[in-house]
């Protein structure tokens, strides 16, 4: 496995949160793109992971505060994390460590832009951004 940026030949896929196999995801897919035109100068952050025959399993994407839905100086903010796990498309990657791996990038990466954390929204829900997960990796609650 391996974490790289975002590149040219990924950002459909991107655009498309790993899910480019899915009808439903062309229109939310152009919102993305349209996103991504106006935070891409903005300290957003992207990663990805490939597997070992270099599929995208997962990706991260994160910015500064400021245009998060949380107050907060000098962090960033996960907006999503992401992790395939369905069958039906790209396939089950989950289980492989690429969740942990990306967040790792991520931390590294604000850490080298000289921000003082990251912050994250974790959810109740059993299928993505869980709370629980953070939890296991050392995030607290805050208000």
């Amino acid at each position: 496995m391996k974490i790289v940026g975002l590149s040219e030949e990924y950002r459909e896929l991107y655009f498309k949160c790993l899910e480019d196999w899915s009808e439903d995801m062309k229109e939310s897919g152009n919102h993305k793109a349209c996103w991504y035109g106006r935070m891409k100068d903005k300290g957003l952050g992207v990663k990805l992971a490939l597997d070992d025959e270099d599929e995208v399993g997962g990706m991260i994407q994160y910015y500064p505060s400021e245009y998060a839905p949380i107050q907060g100086e000098n962090i960033y903010f996960i907006g999503c994390i992401w992790v395939h796990g369905h069958k039906k498309g790209r396939g089950n990657f989950q289980k492989k460590g690429m969740g942990k791996a990306l967040l790792q990038a991520a931390e590294e990466d604000v850490r080298s832009r000289g921000a003082g954390g990251l912050a994250a929204w974790g959810l109740s829900l059993p299928v993505w951004m869980k709370a629980s997960w953070y939890r296991k990796r050392g995030y607290q609650k805050v208000d």
